[in-house]
């Protein structure tokens, strides 16, 4: 799915990196309705884009609430530069700290999956070293939340692909989103194990609103709920969807993504 179908809004870019690593990101900004106002940051999961399901059914409900939203493909994603095969957690990192310093006012940061790891490190950045920009974080809706991505992916790797990443540098992931599956670097992996929140369990000093289908298979919802072992403060609540799976995109769970964010606004 991208932008370029018909209706669909034209991204603007922003470079983030310099010299060698330097790399053009896709994004688009909706405005609040007023100057200021609240809005979302959305953090898409692996191999996803700005223009998915929940991304376009958020830009909906945000629009009708004079929310802003702004939203961005991953570098190796979408519209944005780069090879999937080459890009970090530390790369999508860099690129939703920048992202982030585009918006103004409070902004909530939604995260499907792989974006949920994302928000997650991103706060702990701006806490760590930016605590004003922290401020305008007010909480994080996390949806199938694979925080700690590198190890929940190695942990439900076969032994033969684990082989081929750390003798050959890469694996193909068969995926049932993409027929060509996706590769798993080693570099992609001793990357991830750089940013691991059970190594560096932070508080994260306001509400994580995580959203949760209890038949996820990519991540098992032992995972989502072990998540508040590495935010110490009690502020993880778990709203668990009995017929769920990974992607939560049905109209029922929409509604539910939408009283969590709700809360926060």
């Amino acid at each position: 799915m991208g932008l370029h179908r018909m209706g669909a809004p034209e991204p603007q870019f922003i470079t983030v990196g310099s010299g060698a690593r330097a790399r053009k990101i896709a994004y688009l900004a909706q405005p609040a309705a007023r100057e200021g106002g609240p809005g979302l940051l959305w953090l898409t999961g692996l191999k996803s884009d700005m223009v998915s399901t929940k991304a376009e059914a958020l830009a909906a409900w945000t629009a009708a609430r004079g929310l802003g939203f702004t939203r961005f493909d991953y570098s190796g994603h979408g519209r944005s530069e780069g090879r999937f095969e080459d890009a970090t957690i530390s790369d999508w990192l860099e690129e939703s700290a920048a992202v982030l310093a585009l918006t103004r006012g409070a902004q909530v940061l939604v995260g499907s999956s792989t974006g949920a790891h994302v928000a997650l490190l991103l706060l702990r950045r701006l806490i760590a070293t930016a605590p004003e920009e922290a401020r305008r974080v007010p909480g994080l809706v996390l949806i199938a939340p694979a925080w700690d991505l590198t190890e929940l992916m190695w942990s439900q790797l076969p032994s033969e692909a684990r082989r081929e990443i750390v003798e050959l540098g890469q694996w193909i992931r068969p995926s049932p989103y993409d027929p060509a599956g996706y590769p798993i670097t080693k570099r992609f992996i001793d990357d991830g194990r750089r940013h691991l929140l059970k190594d560096s369990p932070f508080d994260p000093g306001r509400p994580v609103l995580v959203l949760q289908g209890a038949e996820d298979l990519d991540v098992p919802i032992a995972h989502a709920r072990a998540l508040a072992s590495a935010l110490p403060g009690d502020w993880v609540r778990i709203t668990e969807i009995a017929d769920g799976e990974h992607r939560l995109s049905r109209p029922q769970d929409l509604v539910a993504l939408y009283g969590l964010i709700g809360e926060l606004i």
